[in-house]
C-alpha cells in the first residue's frame, strides 16, 4: 500500500506537556559526554545543581511527540525509517527546572521514487508553559526507506551546505564512554537497538551503536566549547545529517570551519575508523 500524502501531512499531533527536573538536566548533559573533567568548571555548571545550566539540543529530547511512524494507522514501513537530519534554533535558554509545551506538526512528504524513498520532516516548536515564550524549534528529518512511489509530494527542505574544503580553522576531540548509550537511552530513547547486541547483530551491527542524537549532542558540545565559551545563549541553530552510526567508547573528532557571518560549518569524524558520522554541519553563534 502506497503511503497516503494527505494522511502523512496533516497527522493530528496532540501538544506534548512535558516536566523536566535537575536531575533530567543532568542525565542528558552526562549521557553527551560533559563532566569527564572533574576540574572544568565550565563543564561542572551543566552536571552540578549548584550553577546548574540546560545544555541547549536538550530541546531534542523535550516535548518529543513518541514514535508516532509505528502507528499502522499511518501505513508507514517504520521498520526502514531512519533518522536523516537533525535541526535546531534556539531563541532563548532553558530554564534548569521546568515545564514546556511542545507544539508538532508535518512540514514536508516528500516522494524521491519508488526505489529510493521518502523524506518527512516534523517540526516541533517548544514553549515556556509558564511564561508562554518560544524556547527552541526543532526539525527531524526522517528517511522512509520503503515508502517512495506515492506521487504527490513536497519539494524538499534547502539542503544543508557541504563543508568547506580546506583545513578546517579548529579541530576539537571529544571521547565517547562506553556506557554512553546506557546513560543517554534514559533521556527519551529506549530502543533495544542501542543497547542489547542481539537486536544490534539482526540488524547488521556488530555491537550496540550510540544514538544518533547522542552523537548530535556530542558535536554540539565541542562547537560550544570552540565557539561559545559555554554560554548557551550563544548558541542560536545547530543542523546537521547524519551519514554513519557511532560505536560507544569511540573518539569523535570535530573539524569546524568559519563561515560567512555568525555561522560556522562542521562535521564529526569517528577517529577509531576514521569515518564521518556527522556531516553538512552547520551552526550559528553570536
Amino acid at each position: 500500500m502506497a503511503l497516503d500524502y494527505q494522511l502523512i501531512k496533516n497527522w493530528k499531533f496532540e501538544d506534548v506537556v512535558h516536566t523536566y527536573s535537575e536531575k533530567d538536566v543532568i542525565l542528558y548533559a552526562l549521557g553527551i559526554g560533559l563532566g569527564q573533567d572533574p576540574f572544568d568548571a565550565q563543564q561542572l555548571d551543566y552536571v552540578y545543581e549548584k550553577n546548574l545550566k540546560v545544555f541547549p539540543t536538550m530541546g531534542a529530547v523535550l516535548g518529543f511527540p513518541g514514535l508516532w511512524m509505528r502507528d499502522p494507522a499511518t501505513g508507514i514501513n517504520w521498520e526502514k525509517v531512519v533518522h536523516g537530519e537533525q535541526r535546531m534554533r534556539f531563541y532563548k535558554p532553558f530554564q534548569p527546572a521546568g515545564t514546556v509545551r511542545g507544539k508538532i506538526r508535518v512540514t514536508h512528504v516528500v516522494d524521491k521514487g519508488a526505489d529510493k524513498g521518502a523524506i518527512v520532516v516534523v517540526e516541533r516548536n517548544l514553549y515556556d508553559e509558564s511564561e508562554g515564550s518560544l524556547l527552541a524549534t526543532v526539525e527531524q528529518t526522517s528517511f522512509l526507506r520503503g515508502d517512495g512511489g506515492f506521487g504527490a509530494g513536497d519539494a524538499p527542505p534547502e539542503a544543508l551546505p557541504k563543508v568547506p574544503q580546506r583545513d578546517p580553522d579548529h579541530v576539537c576531540s571529544l571521547p565517547t564512554l562506553p556506557q554512553s548509550a546506557l546513560l543517554y537511552r534514559l533521556n527519551a530513547d529506549l530502543n533495544p537497538l542501542h543497547i542489547d547486541p542481539e537486536v544490534a547483530q539482526r540488524a547488521g551491527y556488530p555491537k550496540p551503536i550510540l544514538h544518533g542524537l547522542c552523537t548530535y549532542g556530542v558535536a554540539a558540545h565541542a562547537v560550544f566549547k570552540t565557539l561559545c565559551n559555554y554560554d548557551p545563549s550563544r548558541l542560536r541553530r545547530f543542523d546537521a545529517r547524519f551519514s554513519a552510526p557511532v560505536y560507544p567508547g569511540e573518539t569523535l573528532e570535530v573539524d569546524i570551519w568559519k563561515g560567512q557571518g555568525d555561522l560556522a560549518h562542521f562535521q564529526a569524524r569517528a577517529v577509531e575508523r576514521d569515518v564521518v558520522v556527522l556531516s553538512n554541519g552547520v551552526a550559528q553563534v553570536q
